[in-house]
């Protein structure tokens, strides 16, 4: 399976031992946060017990919203030629068995043949994590800022006046470590450390139910029906929706998941897995086993993000169904979010307040996620179980036109939710009154509206709009060419704050931002827009930065006008 590229990459950097950040876990998560700090130079090391190769494809599809973080590293490119081959369908094929009978099926075309969203520069991808861990792996470990000490197992911490010292083991030679950092932050996943060394406790629906995945390399598997390709195949036979089926590379791998039914603690052998790809299959197939992973499918949420100058983030704060995808991708954006904070505040001129809303932005997105991936997964385990889906003849037909209605009302998670949420309560955001987004809706509207991710829409030279945010802070200028926004950026100076002016001479991007001037966070989110500069630009900054004064809030910034 791909993974680092030779052993010197999982060797220390010189001086490793004196980070400003520690980051518990190497995973998606995990490196996301270490590349969005060492862009930032900011001396970061990240601890992980095991080796960094990645053996289990848990994940396998970025959303939208991911790759435009890859695209902002430069990394767009590599996630597109390593995943899912740009010629095959992506479809959702509901079948009884590959050699059975097709019930249903949502058409996607391939990556040759769909153009990409009006509203963002990429789109999703399907990149298992087979292939997408390595990419940011090597990424991170060419930061010069950036230390991974892969087989490095964190045991303990204890906070000091200056941050934390963190115990760690090395799983080699069983050496203890003793680091000092100013943060740390869990991503070491839903058993998380971290977290329960806080003390931070779970609150949701809690084990949803057991579920087994078995990955397997099959060349032969998706020849011997005349389906095609698709990215998912759903199983439903006479006992229901039992199990999905993902292509992962669309060539030899896959991943067989069986939904639900299983019994707590059971232990599977070599013959349950032959088994259960002989009835995905309809027939016997050759297959070699590559792992076999029985889990527990969670809905969880921490009750706390913080405490002091510790974090936690993904999966350590939130669980979720994979059903829908959701889990990897919200928890690399809390990285993003977190990774420009602790920079800010470690450069000196971001606040506390900035710290204390990495919490109050990110867990109501998470909590709307988990309760999306949940509605999901019991929408599909409740596909009626016809006994006469599976026959041939006018019975079997008439079950399957019965569950293929069925399947017709159920609803995959819309692009809404995955990229219409808003920073509601964020004290870090100036409102400027207009109506919350409403997330029940299908269809995904971009908007600027303080507290959302500031709109795509392509500009000279190829670019995006996106294209023009990440490092500091962005104050786009759609008005006339005259237009003064000096104060604004002489008010970042005396804070030492990274701002940067944008000027584009475009009506129709005035309108789609519904404002001329729109100051857009490190992480893509917009902070504040109006037609001119605030009174106060200093109180603006101080707002954004988590500086305000006490008791001030984003709606006491005066607005002329």
């Amino acid at each position: 399976m791909p993974g680092l590229d030779s052993k010197a990459e999982r060797r220390l950097r010189p001086g490793w031992k004196t980070p400003q950040v520690l980051v518990v876990g190497g995973g998606p998560v995990g490196l996301s946060l270490a590349i969005e700090l060492g862009l930032r130079r900011i001396p970061v090391t990240l601890l992980e017990a095991r080796d960094g190769a990645v053996h289990v494809p848990k994940m396998s599809q970025l959303t939208v919203r991911t790759v435009e973080f890859c695209r902002r590293w430069g990394l767009e490119q590599q996630v597109i030629a390593a995943g899912w081959p740009k010629t095959h369908p992506m479809d959702f094929l509901h079948v009884t068995s590959l050699t059975g009978c097709e019930i249903y099926r949502r058409k996607t075309p391939s990556y040759a043949e769909q153009p990409h969203f009006p509203y963002s520069p990429t789109t999703d991808y399907h990149c298992p994590q087979i292939f997408f861990d390595p990419v940011l792996q090597r990424f991170a470990a060419s930061l010069e800022s950036v230390s991974l000490a892969y087989l490095t197992e964190f045991e303990s911490f204890e906070r000091t006046d200056e941050g934390v010292v963190v115990q760690a083991r090395d799983t080699g030679s069983g050496e203890r470590l003793t680091i000092a950092a100013r943060f740390l932050v869990g991503c070491d996943g839903g058993p998380s450390t971290v977290r329960r060394a806080l003390g931070i406790g779970l609150s949701g629906e809690g084990r949803l139910d057991f579920s087994l995945s078995i990955f397997f390399r099959s060349p032969e598997l998706g020849a011997i029906h005349d389906k095609g390709w698709a990215r998912f195949y759903k199983l439903i036979d006479g006992l229901g929706h039992w199990g999905d089926l993902v292509a992962i590379d669309g060539k030899e791998l896959w991943r067989l998941t069986i939904l639900t039914g299983l019994e707590p603690g059971r232990r599977f052998a070599a013959a349950d897995a032959e088994q259960y790809i002989s009835r995905a299959a309809g027939r016997r197939v050759p297959y070699e086993i590559l792992s076999i992973l029985p889990w527990e499918r969670m809905e969880l949420v921490a009750e706390s993000y913080r405490e002091g100058p510790v974090f936690i983030a993904g999966d350590a704060a939130h669980q979720n169904s994979p059903t829908g995808g959701l889990g990897m991708n919200t928890g690399v954006a809390d990285a993003v979010d977190l990774a420009w904070k602790l920079a800010a505040v470690l450069e000196g001129w971001g606040a506390e307040t900035l710290l204390a809303s990495y919490e109050i932005e990110r867990r109501p997105v998470a909590l709307t996620n988990v309760a999306e991936c949940s509605r999901l997964f019991h929408e599909a385990i409740a596909i009626p179980a016809l006994p006469e889906v599976e026959e041939a003849g006018p019975a079997g037909e008439a079950a399957r036109r019965r569950v293929a209605q069925a399947l017709r009302g159920t609803e995959s998670i819309s692009q809404n939710i995955r990229l219409g949420y808003c920073y509601e309560r964020s004290p870090i955001i100036c409102s400027d009154g207009t109506p919350p987004v409403d997330l029940t809706r299908r269809d995904f509207v971009p908007s600027a509206r303080p507290g959302t991710r500031a709109p795509h829409a392509w500009i000279a030279d190829g670019r995006s709009t996106l294209d023009l945010f990440g490092e500091g802070f962005t104050l786009v200028v759609l008005g006339p060419a005259e237009q003064e926004v000096s104060p604004l950026v002489a008010a970042a100076q005396a804070r030492r704050m990274p701002l940067r002016p944008e000027r584009i001479a475009r009506a129709d991007l005035a309108e789609l931002y519904g404002a001329r001037l729109v100051l857009v966070r490190p992480d893509g989110h917009v902070a504040w827009r109006g037609q001119e500069l605030p009174r106060d630009p200093g109180a603006l900054l101080d707002v954004a930065r988590g500086a305000a004064r006490q008791g001030a809030a984003p709606a006491d910034i005066a607005i002329p006008g």
